[in-house]
C-alpha cells in the first residue's frame, strides 16, 4: 500500500524503519539508548523459531516408513541437505554441527521470508490495536543479526579451546603467522582482528542485504497502486533468491568457521 496523504514520503519511510522499542530501565515503551530492546524483532524471531520447531517435531512424531506425506518429504529433504553440507565442509567430529546448520538455515530463511509480506499489512493491523511502530523482518535489525553471529562466535571459541586446549589456542593467537617470540604482539593483534572479523562479517552481510531489500519494498509501496504490483512482483521474485542465498551463506560460513575451530595447526 502507498502512504496516506497525511504524511510525507520521508515520514512514511522513517515510520516503517522504526522499531517497537521497550526501555528496560524505565520498563516502558520508548527509546532509551543502551537499555532499549526491539520487541518486534524478538517477538517475530521467537515466533518463527517456535513455528520451525513445531513443524519439525510434528513431522518427526508422524514419520512413517511407508509413503511419506508432503511435510515429511520436506523435512527429510532439508535434513539431508544440511547433512550433506556438513559432510562436505566440516572436517571434525561433532553431533552438534548438522542440527545447528539445519536450525540456522531454516530459522534465518523464515526470518528473511517475512520481507515478502506486504509492507503495510501487519503494521496497519498493529496500528489498529494501538501499536504505533512494527517491523516484521528480524534479520533487518542489526541487533538480531549480531546476536546470531555472536552465538556462533562463542561456539568458535568454545570448540577452539576444547579441541586444541588453552595452551595450543594461545599459541595460535600469538605465534601465527610469524613463529617468533619477538612478533607476539603483532601476531596477537592480527589474529584477534581476524577472529573478531568473523562474527562482524556474518552479521553485517545478513543485515545489509535484508535491510536493503526491506527499504526497496518500502519505496515501491510509495508508488501508485498500478506501479506497485509489477515492480513489487519482480522484486519479490528476485528477493526470494536473495533471502535463500543469505540463509545458505550464514549456514555455510558457520560450518566453515566451526571446522576451522576443530583444526589443530
Amino acid at each position: 500500500m502507498s502512504a496516506t496523504g497525511t504524511i510525507t514520503s520521508s515520514e512514511y519511510i522513517q515510520h516503517h524503519l522504526h522499531h517497537l522499542m521497550f526501555n528496560l530501565k524505565t520498563m516502558s515503551i520508548g527509546n532509551g539508548g543502551f537499555w532499549t530492546i526491539d520487541l518486534d524483532s524478538i517477538f517475530f524471531a521467537v515466533l518463527l523459531g517456535f513455528i520451525f520447531l513445531t513443524l519439525f517435531t510434528f513431522a518427526a512424531r508422524r514419520v512413517t516408513s511407508g509413503v511419506p506425506g508432503k511435510l515429511q518429504n520436506f523435512v527429510e529433504v532439508m535434513i539431508e541437505f544440511a547433512d550433506n553440507q556438513v559432510k562436505e565442509t566440516f572436517h571434525g567430529r561433532s553431533n552438534l554441527i548438522a542440527p545447528l546448520a539445519l536450525t540456522i538455515f531454516i530459522w534465518v530463511f523464515l526470518m528473511n521470508f517475512m520481507d515478502l509480506l506486504p509492507v503495510d499489512l501487519l503494521p496497519r493491523a498493529a496500528g489498529a490495536m494501538g501499536i504505533d511502530h512494527l517491523r516484521i523482518v528480524p534479520t533487518a535489525d542489526p541487533n538480531m543479526t549480531f546476536g546470531l553471529s555472536i552465538s556462533v562466535f562463542f561456539l568458535i571459541l568454545f570448540y577452539s579451546i576444547k579441541i586444541k586446549g588453552v595452551k595450543k589456542f594461545t599459541k595460535e593467537l600469538t605465534l601465527q603467522p610469524f613463529n617468533s617470540w619477538l612478533m607476539i604482539p603483532f601476531n596477537f593483534v592480527l589474529e584477534t582482528v581476524g577472529l573478531l572479523a568473523k562474527p562482524i562479517s556474518l552479521s553485517l552481510r545478513l543485515f545489509g542485504n535484508l535491510y536493503a531489500g526491506e527499504l526497496i519494498f518500502i519505496l515501491i509501496a510509495l508508488l501508485p497502486w498500478w506501479g506497485q504490483w509489477p515492480l513489487g512482483g519482480i522484486w519479490a521474485i528476485f528477493h526470494i533468491l536473495i533471502i535463500t542465498l543469505q540463509a545458505f551463506i550464514f549456514m555455510m560460513l558457520t560450518i566453515v568457521y566451526l571446522s576451522m575451530a576443530h583444526e589443530d595447526h
